[in-house]
């Protein structure tokens, strides 16, 4: 029997340089400039108490196999929308088993149970995952050289059964 858990990287700080490398390698086009251990450096700041920011993973028999952040800004561009939802990874040997929706809803109800009323995202490819989980598309843009789709949810009108 499968035994899966989703903490705050708070608990487990140890996963850093594994989140950092996976996100780094997903990501890296749309950070210009960034580098693995800017991004590791960026997430020993999440390791405070606070909710924004802060990571959540997933690990499956002790072993890690996504992530889902809550942070203050996902796009310069766009500073006037605040929190969002991001770095939402799961690695490849785990895909297709949920996980992904469980961290989803699990930063969504944290978000949540601490009053927030609206969370943003932008995704590359992935807007019908998050369709599926409560989230209304905002508007299709350019970011960075990549075509991304702007989504928010309200969280007053979502509960974590919601949606499937």
């Amino acid at each position: 029997m499968n035994s899966s858990i989703i903490l705050n990287l708070s608990q487990e700080s140890q996963h850093i340089p594994t989140l950092a490398a996976w996100h780094h390698q997903e990501w890296a086009h749309l950070n210009p400039g960034g580098t693995l251990e800017k991004r590791i450096a960026k997430m020993q700041t999440y390791l405070d108490v606070a909710l924004v920011p802060s990571t959540y993973i997933y690990k499956q028999d002790d072993q890690l196999a996504g992530s889902a952040a809550l942070i203050a800004c996902d796009m310069d561009t766009r500073p006037e929308l605040t929190p969002w939802l991001a770095s939402v990874f799961v690695s490849p040997p785990f895909r297709r088993q949920g996980i992904g929706s469980a961290l989803v809803r699990y930063a969504m109800l944290q978000a949540k149970l601490a009053g927030l009323d609206t969370l943003y995202l932008f995704t590359p490819d992935q807007a019908g995952f998050y369709a599926k989980l409560g989230w209304q598309t905002l508007s299709e843009e350019s970011y960075r050289g990549c075509d991304i789709t702007l989504m928010h949810v309200h969280l007053a009108d979502w509960t974590a059964r919601s949606f499937s």
